[in-house]
């Protein structure tokens, strides 16, 4: 490719809204038709598998195609709407690759748990969506394949570890995908492209399978997509599959609330990394929207332990030597030397010092003390997604030296983590503001244990007050 043609990659945007049955119906709107007899759901899936036929040679999203299933009679929020899984969750039928090239993926089974949980929503899927190497990357990029491109910006990430589901999304292929959190891996790739990503409470769904057996459950399941409507409807649906006994209901949230709020306003992260300046405007100017609409915003600090980012980098290096150790139970051929260059330093940088592990843990257990404290008086925070705006292709790659790779990384998520070791809820939603270049910038929201209704109010709020930028309006 010449540098002019590369130029001209970086520039470009890529979207499929057109005149067929999804049109510009997110999936609340898509359900409804289908309900009322507008289109059928055979039609959908017809439509957004053309779509996605039609998108997937710039963006790389598409891990596994399913036939595109025939169609009975369908129940459900949001019956009949294609949409697609993670490949880290199982499908019965289809191989589940984690986004490794360490081993040869076999068929699942049975499904997942939270795989039922989704489908008894009334969706259809269509197949499975890339992620980085075992969920590890804010990027989905790769060693050996092409990366994941973002729609918006295709010389740019779309995000990780959801970042095949949130591509798809933010170009209209579908109007919602499964996606899941385990140190920001739904709201990193939503604030990258422009859509909305809740992070549950822990226990809000069902658990995940891989992270129920780890000493602190990091992961939580959820979805992308482009209103908030959508977001909340999936939470109402998941709950008519299973809801926690130990967590108040969410029911079905539908608009904003007349609650004004105080919020807790965080621009630079708990452990010193300072946001750039695109950054910093976004959030601060989401603030001041916030208090033209009558809460009030004032500022916060967390007192989170200094050792709070080496602690999770050495939980993150102890899952990657976990993996390593028993990939074998994903495939015979498994072999950790083929593991990608971000998997392969997280695991030496544990090797080194697994002996901390004890106060790793105690430390990173203590976490929701400080966290909880923070709240005191208020009801949410308001923090940036990440400390700097979306990076280009490249930047992150798993290819990049791991003592460099590592910094990037570290000066990249600097607000996600938090919520996941304490198991809390939080949001990100598009900012109004963008970068220069027009990429999408994310703002979070994040909450107290079981305050998935508050953060859904809020979101509508927003999104009332001045509607998301829509890619296909640009």
């Amino acid at each position: 490719m010449t540098t002019s043609e590369e130029q001209s990659e970086a520039r470009t945007r890529v979207h499929v809204f057109r005149d067929d049955a999804l049109g510009d119906h997110d999936a609340v709107g898509l359900a409804r038709a289908i309900r009322g007899g507008e289109i059928s759901a055979a039609e959908a899936s017809r439509d957004a598998a053309a779509r996605v036929r039609a998108v997937e040679a710039r963006l790389n999203a598409v891990q596994v195609h399913l036939d595109i299933p025939a169609h009975g009679p369908v129940t459900g929020a949001f019956a009949g709407v294609p949409t697609f899984v993670k490949d880290n969750t199982d499908y019965q039928g289809l191989p589940t690759g984690h986004g490794s090239a360490a081993f040869a993926p076999r068929a699942a089974r049975r499904h997942a748990p939270f795989t039922r949980q989704f489908l008894s929503t009334g969706v259809t899927v269509l197949g499975k969506t890339r992620l980085p190497e075992f969920g590890f990357s804010p990027t989905t990029e790769y060693e050996g394949a092409e990366p994941v491109r973002n729609p918006w910006h295709t010389g740019h990430s779309a995000g990780g570890s959801s970042g095949g589901s949130a591509a798809l999304v933010a170009a209209g292929a579908v109007p919602i995908a499964h996606a899941n959190d385990g140190g920001g891996s739904i709201r990193i790739p939503a604030a990258c492209c422009g859509l909305v990503g809740l992070k549950p409470t822990r226990g809000r769904v069902v658990a995940n399978a891989q992270g129920r057996r780890l000493p602190i459950d990091l992961v939580t399941d959820g979805v992308v997509s482009r209103s908030v409507r959508d977001s909340a409807a999936f939470l109402a649906a998941a709950e008519q599959h299973w809801r926690n006994p130990k967590l108040p209901p969410v029911g079905l949230v539908e608009g904003p609330s007349d609650r004004r709020l105080r919020i807790g306003l965080l621009v630079d992260s708990p452990n010193g990394v300072r946001s750039d300046d695109d950054t910093r405007a976004a959030v601060t100017e989401t603030a001041q929207r916030l208090e033209r609409l009558g809460h009030t915003v004032e500022p916060v600090e967390l007192s989170i332990d200094p050792h709070f980012t080496d602690d999770f980098l050495t939980y993150w290096g102890l899952l990657s030597f976990l993996i390593g150790v028993t990939g074998r139970t994903l495939g015979t051929d498994f072999d950790r030397r083929r593991m990608d260059g971000l998997s392969r330093g997280l695991r030496e940088m544990y090797v080194g010092s697994w002996r901390n592990t004890p106060g790793v843990l105690r430390r990173l257990k203590r976490t929701r003390e400080a966290y909880a404290a923070g709240f005191h008086g208020l009801d949410l925070i308001l923090s940036p997604v990440l400390a700097h705006t979306t990076p280009p292709i490249g930047h992150l790659s798993p290819a990049v030296p791991y003592t460099t790779l590592i910094e990037r990384i570290l000066a990249y998520v600097a607000f996600t983590p938090v919520n996941n070791v304490v198991g809390t809820p939080s949001i990100s939603v598009p900012a109004a503001s963008t970068t220069p270049d027009g990429l999408p910038i994310g703002v979070m929201f994040s909450g107290r244990p079981g305050a998935e209704r508050t953060l859904l109010e809020l979101a509508f709020t927003l999104e009332a007050d001045q509607p998301f930028r829509r890619l296909q309006d640009d």
